[in-house]
């Protein structure tokens, strides 16, 4: 049965209160809460929505459920920042109202229109619980909090009909708009039909009328469902970000999706057309890619979002981790859900892939500074990094090679990078147990290998959960990526940000991505420990070691 207007105030209120609680838990009752990264005090959180700046603010919006632990009763719930990094919440920005999303105000986007005036595009559920999108529109445009949301009598502004033939169940989340030369907007909205994904477009002049175009901006057999879209510009020279609506010379574009069957988000990088009235996306490798190179993030990262931080001139992506652990073990904590530390993101100079960092605010949160330079790093050894907090740190570190004289060979065979971490472990890596026990009895692996191909090096990177935790049961997939180094020419560089439960690694200075959500039982707050280790026969040198223990942000 719906819910009346009335009730959903009622429940906003509540949840408000709920947010504003303290998040400083206990330690001891909480021990997997997170300190600086963005999560609520209670309950269910997941795909970011919207985010942007306006006057000078942040707004992170984000899909919560004001009732409990589990996905259900979602509704957009707002926090603001000035920092990226602090965050302060305000009441539900939207929640079921209007016929059109009664039964949820699923995900969406946030577009500044002209003058500056932001307006949202959200997938609303009806009471025939079809997929609709919804126009959401600031009450107050002089409050820089925009703390109210009103809803034009006009929604929906898309919904699947008999002749536009869409299917009503997979139809959602719409990304930000853009301004053609045309003067006309356009906005991509998730869809498949059968098992081939689509980017469905449609346009307006007005931002409240919109028209279906007569073909998908892009689409491929086999994909299932593209949640979650994203489609911008990057530029081809620096690093960085460029408004939304920008084209010609000097850029390419990106088309993200968060595919459903596997869940994870896979991008292509390509270029964006305007033929006799044709909008058309050209991946460069001809398809969007769904192989192990073309995820944002290799472990637990999904329904991510960018926006053009306008002040900074940065694209930042915004991406939700999930939990590890099953539902009945996010009930009896309370809670579920994180938002991934910001990132910057932008075009590599090679021109063919991403590459993404933490948004440089992160570093206001540093203390207690290690540092060291040129340490030998025997075959076989493990070295302890004292002096930070190893359950809530920052840490850089870079490896070089001595020699490349037995180099693992790689199997011509050995193509996905998972399957090499799972299979093969450490093999003759080397890198940094994390979240790890005093006598090593459980920790977090975040290492690279190097391999000898036909005429060149490859490079591993590998997260490995599988020791973890030595009492908990969860998942502790093992994930993989290659990384786009040259070992005889670049530095073998790793940065890992720890926070209790996320282990959030960037190695090749951002060139792959893998996050992890591990629980340990004996390596907790004071108890864990940091080292380094290297696996090989050849000692290793780390050229440069910088580790800071974090200090908690301001998350109320």
């Amino acid at each position: 049965m719906a819910l009346s207007l009335n009730h959903w105030l009622i429940i906003c209120l509540i949840s408000l209160v709920q947010i504003q609680v303290s998040q400083s838990i206990h330690r001891d009752d909480q021990p997997y809460r997170t300190a600086y990264h963005f999560q609520p005090p209670k309950n269910w959180m997941n795909d970011p929505n919207g985010p942007m700046i306006y006057k000078g603010i942040y707004h992170l919006f984000y899909q919560y459920n004001p009732k409990g632990a589990v996905w259900g009763n979602i509704v957009w719930a707002h926090s603001t920042s000035k920092d990226l990094i602090n965050w302060s919440p305000h009441p539900i920005a939207i929640y079921p109202s209007i016929q059109s999303d009664i039964n949820g105000c699923w995900s969406g986007s946030a577009t500044i229109l002209s003058k500056g005036k932001p307006a949202i595009l959200y997938t609303g559920i009806n009471p025939q619980n079809q997929q609709v999108q919804n126009l959401a529109i600031p009450k107050n445009l002089s409050d820089p909090y925009l703390i109210e949301w009103i809803k034009p009598q006009s929604n929906p502004m898309m919904a699947p009909t008999e002749q536009n033939q869409i299917n009503a169940s997979s139809f959602r989340d719409p990304t930000t708009a853009w301004l053609g030369r045309d003067g006309r907007w356009r906005v991509i909205v998730g869809n498949k039909i059968g098992r081939r994904g689509r980017a469905l477009m449609f346009r307006s002049k007005d931002f409240v009328h919109w028209t279906e175009a007569k073909h998908p901006l892009y689409s491929l057999r086999g994909t299932g469902m593209w949640e979650c879209p994203d489609f911008f510009p990057v530029s081809t020279s620096g690093e960085d970000g460029v408004d939304t609506s920008k084209v010609g010379k000097g850029l390419k574009h990106v088309l993200k999706a968060s595919i459903n069957d596997g869940f994870f988000d896979s991008y292509a990088i390509g270029t964006y057309k305007y033929n006799l009235g044709k909008d058309v996306f050209v991946p460069e490798k001809g398809s969007l890619r769904l192989d192990s190179q073309s995820k944002y993030d290799h472990g637990k990262f999904y329904a991510s979002k960018t926006f053009f931080d306008s002040s900074t001139k940065r694209r930042i992506l915004w991406g939700w981790i999930n939990e590890s652990t099953d539902a009945a073990t996010d009930i009896k904590k309370g809670w579920s859900g994180v938002q991934a530390i910001p990132r910057k993101i932008w075009l590599d100079k090679s021109g063919n892939q991403l590459v993404q960092w933490p948004v440089k605010e992160i570093e206001k949160l540093r203390k207690g500074q290690v540092i060291s330079s040129n340490t030998e790093l025997k075959g076989g050894s493990v070295l302890e990094i004292s002096g930070v907090t190893a359950s809530q740190a920052d840490v850089e570190i870079s490896f070089e090679m001595s020699t490349f004289k037995n180099v693992e060979e790689l199997d011509p065979r050995w193509s996905d990078p998972q399957a090499i971490c799972s299979k093969n472990g450490a093999g003759k890596g080397f890198g940094l147990p994390v979240l790890a026990s005093k006598k090593l009895e459980e920790y977090t692996a975040v290492y690279l290998r190097v391999f000898r191909a036909k005429n060149r090096y490859v490079v591993l990177m590998c997260s490995d959960q599988s020791r973890s935790s030595l009492h908990l049961d969860y998942d502790k997939t093992t994930y993989g990526a290659f990384v786009d180094v040259n070992p005889v020419k670049e530095k073998l560089s790793l940065r890992t940000l720890i926070d209790h439960s996320i282990v959030e690694s960037f190695g090749g200075e951002g060139k792959a991505c893998i996050t992890a959500r591990v629980y340990p039982s004996i390596a907790i707050d004071g108890e864990a420990r940091l080292y380094a280790f290297n696996n090989g026969t050849h000692n290793v040198k780390i050229s440069k070691l910088a580790a800071y223990s974090i200090k908690d942000a301001r998350i109320s």
